[in-house]
């Protein structure tokens, strides 16, 4: 074997080398993301996530997981002062960013569209009336391709009960005087709020807060007694998430209210 033949041969052992850590890395940043996740550190799962992304920036996984990890933050942010308010706003600005980056990455996987939904929700409630009413198009446009995507998507039908649920909550004369500075504002109901919710209990029933919006809306529709089953079953369910226990706790809070109305 010539020397030259040695060289090719050392060179391309070197780069596969070189290629399988380099994925390896990238795997192993993403098991140990998981693994926080699981254990509900979101902060230690996102450093996890975010060092995926910098040993990759093109793999899709990492980057829908870091807009997920930035969203469970800014949504446990303290914002009781200016700078934990300032720092929530950050978090739900990244999330969308690394939202956008995994649909872009891969259109024609669910999550990416999820996530993105869900990070434009949470930054616009942060914006003016005019900058949430032009958002909310987009974060439905988003929520419906993540169901068409995967039409088990649990977390999606969540979502796109709770966007007809908070549209179908601007009544007329506030929809009629709302469109006249805002321009026209999309509809929504109650009904498909509640058939959406319905649908998320069926696909996930374990997860509590689709019981506890589910229940809300059932409030909205003056349906007291079913407000009371699903409000009861977010309180009976253990926690499964960072978040479940204060809903928990709002749901003991709420049902006082729907036990009196169902009497």
């Amino acid at each position: 074997m010539n020397k030259r033949m040695i060289f090719v041969l050392v060179a391309a052992f070197f780069a596969l080398s070189a290629g399988f850590a380099f994925a390896q890395s990238v795997d192993e940043h993403l098991k140990k993301g998981d693994e926080y996740y699981t254990q509900l550190d979101n902060a230690k799962a996102m450093e996890e996530y975010l060092a995926a992304v910098q040993a990759d920036p093109n793999n899709y996984e990492a980057a829908w997981k870091a807009c997920r990890a930035m969203l469970d933050i800014g949504e446990l942010t303290d914002i009781k002062t200016k700078e934990g308010e300032a720092k929530q706003k950050k978090y739900y600005k990244d999330s969308e960013a690394y939202g956008r980056k995994a649909v872009a990455l891969n259109p024609n996987d669910t999550w990416g569209h999820f996530y993105l939904s869900a990070a434009l929700g949470q930054y616009g409630l942060l914006l003016g009336k005019k900058e949430q009413i032009a958002m909310s198009r987009e974060v439905k446009t988003e929520i419906e391709k993540a169901i068409q995507l995967d039409p088990n998507n649990d977390l999606a039908y969540h979502a796109l009960g709770r966007w007809h649920r908070a549209i179908a909550e601007i009544g007329g004369a506030k929809r009629l005087f709302g469109s006249i500075f805002f321009g026209s504002i999309p509809k929504g109901s109650f009904e498909e709020s509640a058939a959406a919710l319905k649908k998320a209990t069926e696909l996930k029933p374990e997860f509590i807060e689709h019981h506890l919006q589910l229940a809300r809306t059932y409030m909205e529709m003056d349906k007291y007694k079913e407000a009371v089953d699903e409000y009861q079953k977010a309180i009976d369910l253990p926690a499964a998430t960072a978040k479940d226990p204060d809903y928990k706790k709002e749901a003991a809070t709420e049902i006082v209210k729907a036990k009196k109305k169902a009497k």
